[in-house]
This record gives C-alpha cells, sequence and structure tokens, in this order.
C-alpha cells in the first residue's frame, strides 16, 4: 500500500489549508487513515482519522473544531481540511493508513503505512 500526499503549503495565522492523501490500493471497508505531524525536535503526534468504511472521525483536542478529516472512496482518498490555523500547527504533515481500523491507534507505531510528508507553515 502506497500512500501519496498533495496540498500543505504556508498561510498566515487564522488562515485554510487543506492536504489530501491517496491510496495505491482500494479498500470497501476494512482500513482506516489520518495524519500525524511533527514539528522540529518533537515526535510525532496524532492529528486525525478516520474509518474507512463508516467515516467516524477522530481528533486530537489540540485541532477539534478547527480541522476536518473525510474521506472519498471512489478516489481512493482522504483530506484534511485545516481552518484557524495556528503558528503551533507549523509541522510536517503525514499522512497513514492501517488495516487495524476498529482501534484507532493515537500512536505512530499504530500505523502501517506512511506518506512522504507535506510542510505547513503558519506565520503570525
Amino acid at each position: 500500500v502506497q500512500l501519496t500526499e498533495s496540498g500543505g503549503g504556508s498561510v498566515q495565522t487564522g488562515g485554510s489549508l487543506n492536504t489530501s492523501c491517496t491510496l495505491s490500493v482500494c479498500f470497501s471497508s476494512s482500513f482506516a487513515m489520518g495524519w500525524f505531524r511533527q514539528a522540529p525536535g518533537k515526535e510525532r503526534a496524532f492529528v486525525a482519522a478516520i474509518t474507512w468504511g463508516g467515516g467516524r472521525p477522530y481528533y486530537s483536542d489540540s485541532v477539534k473544531g478547527r480541522f476536518t478529516i473525510s474521506r472519498d472512496k471512489a478516489k481512493n482518498t482522504a483530506y484534511l481540511q485545516m481552518n484557524s490555523l495556528k503558528p503551533e500547527d507549523t509541522a510536517v504533515y503525514y499522512c497513514t493508513g492501517s488495516m487495524r481500523w476498529e482501534t484507532i491507534a493515537t500512536v505512530p507505531y499504530g500505523w502501517d503505512h506512511w506518506g512522504q510528508g507535506t510542510q505547513v507553515t503558519v506565520s503570525s
């Protein structure tokens, strides 16, 4: 399984960005996708996830209410819409996927496949 990311970029505080992640294979339901982010000198941290079948979203407390994760099964693609961005959101955002969809892990070792990462920079 390969994950290809696109999007990200630079924006000022309060702005919006989005990123997408496309799977190289099709899954009907038994899969989950998500994003982690890693700022310089910090560990990779959970951002959001979604179950592929039911589309149930999960968010970290730091982004809840500002970020929205969604998926389009027909396009094998997940999306992360990021609104009301803050400088502390600055990081490399990594798309991830796992067949262990019944338990959404908030740590990196709970996920199996990773995208190449995309930079998100929020300036004050």
